[in-house]
């Protein structure tokens, strides 16, 4: 059995995913590297098909059509046997310093018959034009190289450390028993690919490495400011379905309660923000209607989240309190090299 499946889904991405696959390759014959071409329609599937052939018991190329990236994402998790799994998206690449170190770690905890759920690692905020690659590291917020657990551990996450796709390294086997499938043609499932697993992690573990790269500034980027406004209504889909989820199957455990509810504070951030930042009528609309959501769907939820630093943040009352929540949008986003 291969030590890490690693899953690269791609849509058009001729121009950039030989980095993110040559990185992959640096981890040898343990790695098993899963390149999906979600229907593209440029030569995507024949580099694909070139490395497979190239490096056949490493690569294999997934041809389906074009489904989305959470789709893509849920073809590789059907098709892995690593033993752990990760999702690296075309236009990023794995460190090449951090990746030995991950591989040894993992293979580590594997030799040894524990069973590890989630691995989490730094990743990179490698923007373009900006020298300065802001790292996000949990060195503070949880022990390293222990095995933990929610019962055991106290997180003392800052809100500037979140978790994202990039962070973590799933055990295979429990993503492929909980049947973990990501919503079709809609973005920013990644935060889904995040929250809903946390509730089938029972170990983990932080490794104090810098291993993700992800990349920030290419034309027609997802996370690019601009386009997220255009597709704000795929955004509060997202954070619907992640209060919807986490409504009806709320954690008994404290610690992971904690965290699932500071993800959708942030989420809830997130979406407002947008809305904001948009200036339009309709925008402001359609943030009235998301906290309205929240609040009808679960009172005490809204009640903790509307309360929370950055509830009061973003609804501040009037044109004078929107200005103030644009200005620490703004603020935030230049500290920490996000959209």
């Amino acid at each position: 059995m291969k030590l890490l499946t690693i899953t690269i889904p791609c849509y058009n991405s001729q121009a950039y995913m030989k980095k993110c696959i040559e990185h992959a390759l640096l981890g040898g014959d343990e790695v098993e590297i899963i390149v999906v071409d979600d229907g593209s329609t440029d030569d995507t599937a024949k580099i694909a098909d070139d490395y497979a052939k190239r490096y056949p018991n490493i690569v294999k190329a997934i041809h389906k059509e074009n489904g989305g990236h959470g789709d893509a994402v849920t073809s590789g998790i059907k098709a892995a046997t690593g033993t752990f799994f990760k999702v690296c998206d075309s236009d990023d690449w794995l460190d090449k310093k951090a990746f030995p170190k991950v591989l040894d770690k993992l293979r580590e905890v594997r030799d040894a018959g524990t069973e590890l759920d989630m691995l989490l690692t730094n990743y990179i905020y490698d923007k373009v034009g900006r020298r300065y690659k802001r790292v996000m590291r949990y060195t503070d917020a949880l022990p390293e190289e222990e095995i933990l657990s929610w019962d055991t551990v106290k997180l003392r996450f800052k809100r500037r450390q979140f978790v994202m796709m990039h962070s973590v390294i799933y055990r295979t086997a429990m993503l492929q028993e909980m049947g973990l499938e990501l919503p079709k043609h809609t973005f920013y499932v990644d935060n889904i690919y995040v929250f809903q697993p946390m509730l089938q992690v029972k170990t983990f573990m932080f490794l104090n490495v810098d291993l993700y790269h992800y990349y920030i500034g290419r034309e027609g980027q997802s996370v690019n400011e601009k386009t997220m406004i255009k597709r704000i209504d795929q955004q509060i889909f997202i954070n619907k379905y992640l209060i919807d989820y986490f409504s009806e199957n709320k954690p008994e455990n404290p610690e992971l309660y904690k965290f699932l509810r500071k993800y959708v504070d942030m989420m809830m951030c997130v979406s407002s923000s947008l809305c904001l930042v948009g200036k339009t009528k309709e925008l402001l609309e359609k943030k009235r209607d998301l906290w309205k959501y929240l609040k009808e769907k679960d009172k005490s939820l809204y009640k903790e989240l509307r309360r929370s630093l950055l509830g009061v943040f973003m609804n501040f009352p009037g044109a004078p309190g929107r200005a103030v929540s644009r200005l620490s949008y703004r603020i935030t986003q230049k500290l920490f090299g996000f959209n």
